[in-house]
């Protein structure tokens, strides 16, 4: 598994709003039966209006994506769908959020 690997969202009740999921865990971490992901919410669905520090806006395959930061979630390996790209070119704005979401700046 690669970190900023973009994994399409395989659960029915949520991929209409979250199309994907992206994988933050670290790559020596792999062995583990469980990933850390960010929800990629469509924009119109996020239902709140992006924080450019907690929630950036990325373009993933020509749409723009809020990352959902405070949804922060470990999931088992065995849910995340297909990868459908990655988001390595992001990596510092999303550690930026993630570094905001546990410290508070």
């Amino acid at each position: 598994m690669a970190a900023y690997a973009v994994h399409a969202n395989p659960n029915p009740r949520t991929n209409a709003a979250v199309p994907f999921l992206l994988d933050v865990q670290a790559e020596v971490l792999a062995r583990l039966g469980t990933r850390v992901v960010v929800p990629l919410y469509r924009r119109e669905a996020a239902g709140v209006q992006p924080l450019a520090r907690l929630t950036p806006v990325v373009q993933f395959l020509g749409q723009p994506l809020v990352v959902m930061v405070p949804e922060l979630a470990g999931i088992p390996l065995r849910e995340l769908g297909p990868v459908a790209g990655d988001l390595a070119a992001a990596r510092g704005e999303v550690l930026q959020a993630i570094d905001l979401l546990l410290t508070g700046f």
